[in-house]
């Protein structure tokens, strides 16, 4: 049975960085030399990211420096103690945001909810963002609750796989899904190559899903029919996310997007011929923007027309890199789009990893 979107809810912080902020910062906390400044600016552009939301700020954009907006980034650079104190201070609101916008999205009581499964990689609290959505959002207290933790950008997909399976195992079942990632928690201070690429990239966002095996009567919707996954061999050490006193680093190798290319296709075609279907019928692509260089990988090395990723350019353009939440802002652009046919979504992560799922627009 095909597990039915009933509805998708986003959210953003309300404050936004623009680039030329994000650099400033960048310089103030990453650059050590004048000439790892100009390559600072340099890395920024690459990444075509033009503006992103973080929950850090204190004042909108007029109001002040970048320095006074954004000054739990000061001197020193932030313990994980206090960074995760952020996290418990303002991840429940946007998670309530994006879970409260899925349900009106679907037309589904908030009392009709039987599983609860909260996605994260940002963050650590307990009692956490699930138990926050349970009072906030009126849930009955006997809903069940799953959480995937610390899985990265692909980890959306993860939940819907274990959403299929709870309404694949009870029918009745009608699960709430919540992705919630503050990224910009997670800023590293000094010249790391690898975590200056990371700054660079990543973004708060949070989104949620409706969804159940029961067909929905109100509007067009996405249905999940199988989701899949592939570990590259010998890869392990060119992405990592570690907890260090310093909040969670990042570890990004420039080798990931060729990595990645070099086993994708093969994969991809089996995969989908177990699922009977070409990978020239898939219509519509839904492809997680861990940075330009992923996209016009995928792009080249499974032949798409540019066009079939410009979702997935305009929410990286628009939020930067959401981790695990991204995934499901793209899913409902080409939900909005009303689109038809087959829909691939595919995302990247530690590993590395790949996640696979197969839609159809219902």
């Amino acid at each position: 049975m095909p597990l039915i979107l009933h509805g998708i809810g986003t959210a953003v912080p309300s404050r936004r960085l623009s680039q030329a902020d994000a650099v400033q910062v960048a310089h103030r906390i990453n650059a050590e030399t004048p000439e790892q400044v100009r390559l600072m600016t340099r890395i920024y552009q690459k990444t075509k990211v033009l503006s992103r939301g973080s929950v850090l700020l204190e004042k909108d954009g007029d109001d002040g420096t970048i320095q006074e907006r954004l000054s739990f980034y000061g001197e020193e650079s932030p313990g994980t103690a206090e960074r995760m104190q952020a996290f418990e201070d303002h991840a429940g609101e946007l998670a309530l945001e994006a879970a409260a916008k899925a349900l009106s999205d679907s037309d589904i009581s908030a009392t009709a909810i039987t599983h609860l499964v909260t996605v994260s990689c940002t963050g650590f609290q307990s009692p956490g963002v699930d138990l926050f959505l349970i009072e906030k959002l009126d849930l009955s207290p006997s809903v069940q609750r799953t959480h995937i933790g610390f899985m990265g950008c692909h980890a959306a997909l993860n939940g819907l796989r274990v959403a299929h399976a709870f309404a694949e195992m009870d029918p009745k079942a009608v699960v709430l899904l919540c992705a919630v990632e503050l990224c910009s928690l997670h800023m590293a201070y000094g010249w790391h190559p690898e975590q200056v690429v990371a700054n660079a990239l990543f973004a708060d966002g949070a989104a949620a899903v409706v969804a159940s095996v029961n067909p929905s009567p109100t509007h067009q919707t996405l249905a999940l029919r199988r989701s899949g996954s592939m570990v590259i061999p010998n890869s392990s050490d060119l992405m990592h996310w570690e907890i260090g006193d310093h909040g969670f680093a990042m570890g990004l190798s420039p080798l990931v997007p060729e990595t990645v290319g070099a086993a994708l296709l093969p994969w991809l075609r089996d995969w989908l011929k177990e699922q009977a279907i070409d990978l020239e019928a898939v219509t519509s692509w839904a492809v997680h923007p861990g940075g330009p260089k992923i996209l016009s990988t995928c792009a080249e090395v499974l032949s798409l027309d540019p066009g079939l990723l410009h979702e997935s350019r305009g929410i990286l353009q628009d939020h930067g890199n959401m981790s695990s939440a991204t995934i499901l802002f793209i899913l409902e652009r080409l939900r909005r789009r009303e689109c038809s046919g087959p829909c691939l979504a595919l995302a990247f992560g530690p590993g590395l990893s790949a996640e696979v799922a197969l839609f159809d627009f219902q």
